[in-house]
């Protein structure tokens, strides 16, 4: 081989790096939630939505059986929270949290007849 299909051999495969690279870490464009996108997955999870002025009721009455946990981001959570609330960071998307499932079950440990609580 001389030294010019070396070098565009090289090139290309530079190339090919640089887009894979790219591609890979790419910003994903942000989509809003509807109020029927919420309700689907809730009823797909096997949970409840309960509306503020209701969890606001249910902290008022038994705040020590209650765990909330914050899924926001770690600076957002150092910014204010509901107190008592314990942060676990996870991005809103569906496979950031398919990867977080195992360490979800072991941060929550068993239930012990709590209710959990994500905000």
């Amino acid at each position: 081989m001389n030294k010019r299909t070396s070098f565009l051999f090289a090139l290309a495969a530079m190339a090919a790096t640089v887009a894979a690279v790219w591609f890979v870490n790419r910003p994903a464009p942000a989509t809003q939630a509807s109020w029927q996108d919420v309700v689907k997955e809730a009823e797909a999870g096997g949970y409840g939505l309960i509306t503020t002025e209701e969890l606001a009721d249910r902290y008022d009455q038994d705040p020590d059986n209650m765990l909330l946990v914050d899924t926001r981001q770690e600076w957002e959570f150092r910014t204010g929270h509901i107190q008592g609330a314990l942060n676990f960071s996870m991005e809103p998307t569906r496979w950031a949290r398919w990867q977080k499932t195992d360490e979800l079950e072991t941060f929550l440990g068993p239930d012990k007849g709590r209710t959990i609580v994500f905000y």
